[in-house]
């Protein structure tokens, strides 16, 4: 395996610089591609994070599958980059100093914008030599998102996904120009996990994430994680994967202060109300009740909403 130009041995442990581009300061930037290969051959994981440098749960998961040493497999290659958009990391924000959104621009261009020639720089060094990727994001603008996979149709992907048994699996339509569309062009499996909201850490949201991962890496047989996950299964309760085809999002009729009432990822029936929207002067305030049946899975957590906001997402 040879990556970056450099010959990654079996059995060893290898940090990779990924430093493409400097800042304006001439500052050089790089970022660390982690890599931990066996001895006996098997699958090749990557587990992406921060491709949007202010979704930090992601990057919270994979620092403590490195620091409790989850990385290391028996069968296989793990690769692990932490932080993809350190640009945006170092400037707590989503895009890329040229302002594009990194998700947007795969697979990239040799001689296009920052973004896009970072995108090709994964494209032809990192992916040709995985099988499968685990890419961690959260909620963005204040939108806090219950644990859940993003999937499509593919039978294997969807195998891994209930290997992973987060509380639920969502049939997805791929983004145009995203990693994980350009990915499954390429004929690699995705996961695309979702949890959290940016600029926030998570506890539950992470230990969902790392604990998915240790059963992932189990189903592949990359490491025998049964110690770790029978200690997982007497101190958490386990909850059945729901299948989500439809979603739909509850949308404010009004403008004003939002007051969610529901914990997201809770199941609530037809006409119950999840909130309220009030005006600021104390002489308004409308319930926000839901259309039908489902499960939240989306929390608008802004205080202040306008007509036509998305509120929560609800599943159909």
């Amino acid at each position: 395996m040879k990556i970056l130009g450099k010959n990654v041995p079996q059995g060893k442990r290898t940090t990779l610089k990924l430093d493409i581009a400097k800042l304006h300061t001439r500052t050089k930037i790089e970022v660390p591609v982690i890599i931990q290969r066996a001895k006996q051959p098997g699958p090749c994981v990557l587990l992406a994070g921060g491709i949007h440098g202010d979704e930090l749960n992601g990057i919270e998961i994979i620092r403590q599958v490195l620091s409790r040493k989850y990385n290391q497999p028996t069968a296989g290659t793990i690769i692990c980059i932490p932080i993809i958009n350190i640009f945006g990391f170092l400037n707590q924000a989503r895009e890329f100093p040229d302002g594009r959104d990194l998700n947007r621009v795969f697979p990239g261009s040799a001689s296009g914008s920052l973004a896009s020639r970072f995108a090709h720089c994964l494209m032809t060094e990192i992916i040709p030599h995985i099988d499968i990727c685990l890419d961690f994001h959260t909620g963005g603008r204040k939108r806090f998102n219950a644990p859940q996979l993003r999937v499509g149709d593919d039978a294997e992907t969807i195998k891994l996904a209930e290997a992973f048994n987060p509380p639920f699996i969502i049939k997805a339509k791929q983004r145009d120009k995203s990693l994980r569309d350009t990915c499954v062009k390429e004929g690699k499996k995705v996961l695309l996990f979702e949890g959290g909201k940016s600029l926030s850490i998570d506890r539950e949201i992470v230990e969902a994430g790392v604990v998915g991962v240790v059963k992932v890496l189990h189903h592949l047989k990359m490491r025998d994680f049964s110690p770790e996950l029978e200690r997982y299964n007497q101190s958490s309760t386990s909850t059945q994967t729901k299948f989500i085809k439809k979603t739909t999002w509850l949308r404010a009729d009004d403008s004003g202060l939002f007051h969610p009432i529901v914990k997201t990822g809770t199941h609530v029936k037809k006409g119950m109300t999840i909130g309220t929207i009030s005006g600021p002067f104390g002489d308004f305030e409308k319930e926000v009740i839901t259309p039908h049946s489902g499960y939240i899975i989306c929390t608008n957590l802004s205080p202040i909403v306008n007509q036509g906001d998305a509120l929560v997402h609800i599943t159909k």
